[in-house]
Parts: structure tokens; sequence; C-alpha cells
């Protein structure tokens, strides 16, 4: 019987207790056009890769510190943003870079942000690796692809010092009236916020989520991403153009 956790204090105390108390029960699964499945993970599954990124962040020394997620629609993006939690490493969500030319709005956050990290794919990587130049915002911070790390690395990673109030990740407004601005939100407020949608929506450990929200928004972060980990239910996930 899956239990009704009400107790953890932080979203990296969650995920424990959901690979402890649900370690097979399906987490996330990934609908690469809408329909065909292209990966799926289980809450045991998720948790392996989310302590191969924290483990790899604090190999680096960056805690405390800030991190840009690049990723396009998919799980990668999930296991980066609890990584960085996971780590002591405050998550700064934002869209996957545009090709061909710098993004002024990528900048402005990254500098806001004070970002020492930009957690990102093998592929992105390897597209903006010529074009940093023209963007020096993006050029000072250590870049880092997640998705070809060794899985030994979950090893050695070590539970971080974080509290209810300790802040998890900066949410930046669109900047379509100016330059975004970040909101510091902390494990208590995601967790508030949470049950407040359980509440609100009538959700139980029987519903199953869908959506294709971008998961660096608001809506799909919190409602899409984090809602079923809260609850403990499994998710469907697919792009937005799908």
């Amino acid at each position: 019987m899956t239990k009704n956790i009400t107790s953890p204090t932080t979203l990296v105390e969650l995920l424990r207790q959901r690979a402890q108390n649900q370690p097979d029960k399906q987490a996330y699964t990934f609908l690469k056009d809408g329909e065909t499945e292209e990966i799926s993970l289980t809450y045991a599954q998720l948790e392996q890769r989310v302590r191969v990124i924290a483990a790899k962040l604090q190999s680096l020394s960056a805690i405390g510190e800030r991190a840009l997620l690049l990723y396009p629609p998919g799980l990668d993006y999930i296991a980066a943003f609890l990584g960085c939690l996971c780590a002591g490493v405050v998550a700064v969500p934002t869209y996957p870079p545009r090709r061909n030319r710098p993004d002024a709005r990528l900048q402005a956050i990254a500098n806001d942000a004070q970002a020492t990290v930009v957690l990102t794919t093998t592929d992105i990587l390897s597209d903006m690796a010529p074009r940093l130049a023209q963007a020096p915002a993006l050029k000072k911070p250590q870049w880092l692809a997640t998705d070809n790390l060794a899985d030994e690395l979950a090893e050695r990673w070590q539970a971080p010092d974080i509290h209810s109030d300790t802040l998890a990740f900066l949410q930046y407004t669109s900047g379509s009236t100016g330059t975004p601005k970040g909101v510091m939100v902390s494990h208590a407020n995601v967790l508030y916020n949470e049950e407040m949608l359980r509440q609100g929506f009538w959700h139980t450990q029987k519903t199953i989520g869908v959506g294709w929200l971008p998961l660096f928004h608001d809506m799909g972060l919190i409602g899409n991403m984090l809602q079923p980990l809260y609850l403990g239910i499994p998710c469907i996930l697919m792009s937005p153009v799908a």
C-alpha cells in the first residue's frame, strides 16, 4: 500500500521517501510525439539519475550556487531540476536557447541569477559552444551535459544540509514588459503550494497526471512535474508541440 507522505519538509526528503516507499512505481513517462513512449522512469530510477547529477554538482563545489537549466522537453529536465536540489544548488529554470543567435533574455537571467553552472544536454551543448563568444553572460558559467554522466557517481552523493526555508529555485518572469525578475521559492513555499493544488483539484493517489506545458513554465513545473511527485502518482508528459 502506498503511504500518504505528509511529513517531508523539503523536496529532497520527498523524493527519497518516494524512492524508498514506492521504488517500482512509475513516476514519469515522456511521449516524444504525443503518442510514442520515449522513456519511462520509476521512482527508484529517477532517484538514481538525480543522485548522479547531484554528486557531479557537489564535486564541482557548486553547493549554494545557482544553476541554469537549458533542456528540450523530456525527462532530463526533471532529473536536472531535482539533481540541483539534492546537491544543495539553486535551480534556475529557463527555456532552451534559440538556435543560431544569442538570446538577450537568457543572458539577462544568467546575469541576474549570478549562475555559475549551466546544466543541459549533449546536443544543446554542442550547438551552443561555437556561439558562447557572442554571449558573455552564458560563457562565464561552467557548462555540464547531464545526459552522459557515469551511473557510478550516484554512490558519491551526500545529502545536503538544507531545511524548509532553504531556497529551492528562482522562477523568472517572462520579461515581456521589461527585464526578467526572479522570484525566490523555498522548499516550504513549494510544498505548501502543492498541498493547495491537491486540495483545490481534489487530487488523490489514484489520480494520473497528463501534461504538455513546458516544464520551465510555472504551471508546468508546479502542476505537471512537482504535483505528481508530491502525490506519488504517475504522470505522462509530452512536448507542447506534440
